[in-house]
């Protein structure tokens, strides 16, 4: 992998920069549509990558270890081939999946025990063979296996685990010394940054990840529940310290706010399932606000349903028809409005890149904060 920084705009932290792997060019800042079980839900690959365009999507490690396997990931030549997409995949360690599985799990030195959510079958995820299972899914970029805390989080526990996910980190790089690359493309490896909502404990773990010289790095354990400022104010602590020539990654964040202000902050790279979620419950973004489809006032709107027109869907159907299919339960508005939010994440990032490019992103980002806060 390779990384580009282009430019940082003079009044943030915000860059705009190219990564380049095996699959293609990934133009930075950029949103990750989520793709938990080898699909993102609602939308076919065609439209995925037509209409929404993204340079890459994630894939879960936990879902697509328990189902299909990484048995059958293996003989389809890994999940490239298997869901039949040639552009970019990263996955994440499935220690976010752990995490939620609090009532199901046991964490020690070793690794984490925990019951399938499918079957009730017991398994163990390890530094070790998650790394192994990574390797045999075939991402362009994999993730060290961490523990996310959650949020409130005693101090004490927050500083052990954080120490704990070093060790974890120190085995995944030893371990993955030993494993070949299985498809004949290379793999790039990303550490994650711990330490909860604690200053000391974020500048120690953001430290020790940036001395251990991977290619790119990701901030862990955050929109897990904390107030909004206490997610920029630890982004902003990490970010100050991780490498400027290497791709910053905010996993698991978030909404079209957070996303602009921490790209201001200087991160590079977000997934969320915020905008496939919201959009199956008729909840979609746009420029202006956040629109509930489901309410009666689209009953009779017969306007586009964006008229900025960011994918095909916004300029060929109206709100009311797609109200319409939300109240008569029909599965094509889920997919249409899933089309739309995907198709918002990826144009604000676009915009937010073009503006750094421009040098007016913090004057652009001002505004479309305060224009977004919205409901319509």
């Amino acid at each position: 992998m390779k990384f580009d920084l282009k430019l940082t705009d003079p009044k943030s932290k915000a860059r705009a920069g190219v990564i380049t792997t095996d699959h293609g060019e990934i133009q930075t800042p950029i949103f990750m549509p989520v793709g938990t079980v080898g699909t993102v839900k609602g939308v076919h690959q065609t439209e995925l990558k037509n209409e929404i365009n993204p340079d890459i999507i994630l894939g879960n490690t936990y879902h697509l270890f328990l189902r299909p396997k990484t048995s059958i990931l293996e003989q389809a030549g890994g999940l490239h081939k298997f869901m039949n997409w040639d552009r970019n995949i990263l996955t994440d360690s499935g220690g976010y999946q752990v995490y939620s599985l609090s009532s199901n799990r046991k964490i020690n030195e070793e690794g984490v025990k925990f019951k399938s959510h499918i079957d009730g079958s017991t398994h163990i995820f390890t530094p070790e063979n998650v790394m192994e299972i990574q390797r045999k899914i075939g991402a362009d970029i994999i993730m060290a296996f961490d523990e996310c805390t959650p949020y409130p989080c005693d101090y004490n526990y927050a500083k052990r685990s954080m120490h704990m996910t070093h060790r974890w980190l120190d085995r995944c790089i030893n371990h993955l010394e030993k494993l070949p690359f299985k498809y004949g493309y290379e793999q790039t490896f990303f550490p994650i940054v711990q330490g909860s909502t604690y200053k000391d404990l974020r500048k120690q773990s953001a430290e020790y990840i940036a001395n251990s010289g991977a290619q790119g790095n990701a901030i862990g354990g955050l929109s897990v529940g904390e107030p909004a400022e206490e997610m920029y104010a630890m982004t902003e602590i990490v970010t100050a310290i991780l490498p400027e020539d290497k791709p910053r990654y905010l996993m698991g964040v978030g909404t079209p706010i957070n996303i602009l202000e921490n790209i201001a902050l200087g991160i590079d790279m977000f997934d969320c399932v915020m905008p496939t979620r919201n959009a199956r419950n008729g909840m979609l973004f746009t420029a202006h606000g956040t629109i509930n489809i489901k309410n009666k006032k689209w009953e009779n709107d017969f306007s586009p349903i964006d008229e900025m027109a960011i994918t095909y869907v916004d300029t060929f159907y109206t709100k009311a028809y797609l109200r319409h299919l939300f109240a008569a339960n029909e599965m094509l508005g889920k997919q249409i409005a899933t089309i739309h939010n995907l198709g918002f994440y990826l144009w604000l990032t676009r915009q937010a890149r073009a503006h750094i490019l421009a040098g007016d992103f913090r004057e652009w980002k001002d505004k479309m904060v305060i224009q977004m806060d919205k409901r319509l």
